[in-house]
């Protein structure tokens, strides 16, 4: 029985610390740390690579799961506001561990016209430090430049505003 507490309490312990990176580090990425490429399926079921839209600043949100209230508030606000990332040629990209088949009825479901990445391994979270629980990602968003470098890390986001928020500092990158 203590032996069994015990080994709770470690394992507890590591999956409460800093994420470990592939390339060695903890935690999340920072500012100017290259962005590691990621593929999702937009709307029309077209490939979207991270690093095919490199010439342009990209959002990468994370999120918990397909059809949540919080997750479905901060999707539904950056579709709202597509035709402003679009004119300012700001991509977007959402990531959860849910299916592809899950994130193609959720595209549908509430017309979403960016890409959505599936990360059932988890391996694209673990390259970018965030954190995954019992219900998915934490909330965490990255915006990359037009180089592919980490400009600005949201490590605690407001599903309501973020996508504004987000848009302004896309805006005011050189």
């Amino acid at each position: 029985m203590r032996r069994s507490f015990l080994a709770l309490l470690f394992a507890l312990g590591v999956a409460c610390g800093p994420v470990k990176r592939p390339d060695g580090g903890a935690g999340l990425l920072g500012v100017g740390a290259a962005a590691p490429d990621l593929a999702g399926r937009d709307a029309a079921r077209r490939e979207v690579r991270l690093s095919t839209l490199r010439g342009r600043p990209v959002v990468v949100f994370f999120y918990p799961a397909d059809g949540t209230p919080g997750c479905t508030k901060e999707a539904c606000a950056f579709r709202d506001a597509w035709k402003r990332f679009e004119a300012s040629r700001v991509g977007v990209i959402g990531v959860s561990n849910d299916s592809a088949e899950s994130h193609a009825q959720f595209q549908r479901d509430k017309a979403l016209p960016f890409a959505l990445v599936s990360d059932v391994s988890g391996a694209i979270g673990a390259a970018y430090g965030v954190k995954k629980n019992l219900w998915g990602y934490d909330r965490v968003s990255f915006l990359v430049d037009k180089d592919g470098k980490i400009a600005r890390v949201w490590p605690d986001v407001d599903p309501g505003v973020h996508a504004d928020d987000v848009l302004a500092a896309a805006n005011a990158l050189p």
